[in-house]
């Protein structure tokens, strides 16, 4: 029987709108990473994000980025690897303690927009990386654009990790996502992006914007959750998920990518 997991990326924003959308976001995803006070986020929003998934059953995850909150963590910043492991080191601690209040604990680590991207194409970034996260847990699975240095990083470490594909994001010829500066790098058509992610699911397999079919085999399933209508579109998603008979759970996320 085909799983997989549906995360969202969470925790963001303080707006009170953003909020009530993630909230209703919990109840259809089983995994949620959450931004952890650095290019977003604060101790409350951690908190309270942690609290609700928490609630619901939803595994929680840390999503560590760069230090550029004006950037919104999307910007590429020179650092070392030693800088980057300390990054993700940080990061992690500070959720996992805030997630220790509520009774409960981390199962993934997702870095966050241009700290992800690089370390997809990056190997001395990948393994500072997968340095940082196993030196807070190795049993922590990390999350990783499917085929790229950032899953190969963990891989060589041994630790578990989770191929990712993305529901609403636009792919390049060689894998990697079409930079968010360009037209058409996010897709709006809810019917389409439904479609993407069953056949993604169910074949391993997603068109690029040339139209070469990419294999990626995903194990988990992204979904922004700043994408206006996040909320809706992963009640699509989810539904029609289900109706094709896919167990969607957490656990599916945790094998070798």
């Amino acid at each position: 029987m085909m799983s997989i997991d549906l995360n969202c990326d969470v925790g963001e924003s303080s707006d009170p709108a953003q909020l009530a959308m993630e909230e209703r976001i919990l109840d259809q995803v089983t995994s949620v990473s959450i931004a952890c006070g650095v290019h977003a986020g604060s101790p409350d929003l951690m908190w309270r994000l942690v609290r609700l998934a928490h609630g619901r059953g939803v595994a929680v995850g840390a999503h560590p980025g760069f230090p550029d909150p004006e950037g919104g963590g999307r910007r590429e910043i020179p650092a070392t690897a030693k800088e980057v492991e300390t990054l993700i080191v940080n990061q992690i601690a500070a959720l996992a303690g805030v997630a220790a209040l509520v009774g409960s604990q981390l199962r993934h680590v997702k870095p966050h927009g241009a700290l992800y991207n690089q370390a997809a194409k990056d190997w001395d970034l990948a393994r500072a990386i997968a340095r940082g996260v196993a030196a807070v847990d190795r049993r922590l699975v990390l999350f990783g654009l499917a085929d790229s240095h950032l899953i190969r990083a963990a891989q060589e470490r041994g630790m578990a990790c989770a191929a990712e594909a993305f529901a609403d994001r636009a792919y390049q010829a060689d894998g990697t996502l079409v930079p968010r500066d360009r037209s058409g790098a996010v897709i709006t058509d809810q019917q389409v992006v439904v479609a993407r992610v069953l056949r993604l699911v169910q074949e391993g397999k997603v068109q690029s914007g040339d139209g070469r079919d990419l294999t990626l085999r995903p194990q988990t399933i992204c979904v922004h959750g700043d994408t206006p209508g996040a909320d809706h579109l992963v009640t699509l998603i989810r539904r029609a998920l289900d109706g094709a008979g896919v167990v969607v759970r957490a656990e599916a996320a945790g094998g070798n990518g």
